[in-house]
């Protein structure tokens, strides 16, 4: 059984960075993707960004290219989200999961994290 659960989140200033945890346990081939999505107020959740295991492949939403960045640390089982110059568009419950295929991670990951609540104030 896999479990996540995000850490990290909080309230900053827009322009302000803040970096987003993902402490995962389970079997390494259902953490073989992993990925964040989030949910602003009102919305649906959207995906934005994944990586596989090794790290060599990532992958980003447009809304994020350039300031998000998605890392992982397969030694402590911890999936990362650098977040810098946010914006209060960035506001939204945020969502880490996990797949054992790359290809439906950003679609229909089997496994998702409780949520952790980002708020950018302008």
């Amino acid at each position: 059984q896999v479990e996540l659960v995000e850490s990290g989140g909080g309230l900053v200033q827009a322009g302000g960075s803040l970096r987003l945890s993902c402490a995962a346990s389970g079997r390494p081939n259902s953490l073989a993707a992993m990925g964040w999505f989030r949910q602003p107020p009102g919305e649906e959740r959207v995906f934005i960004a994944a990586i596989n295991w090794t790290g060599s492949s990532t992958y980003y939403t447009d809304s994020v290219k350039g300031r998000f960045t998605i890392s992982r640390d397969n030694d402590k089982n911890t999936m990362y989200l650098q977040m810098n110059n946010l914006e209060p568009a960035d506001t939204a419950v945020y969502y880490c999961a996990a797949d054992s295929s790359i290809l439906r991670i950003a679609t229909v990951p089997s496994t998702w994290g409780q949520g952790i609540q980002v708020t950018v104030s302008s």
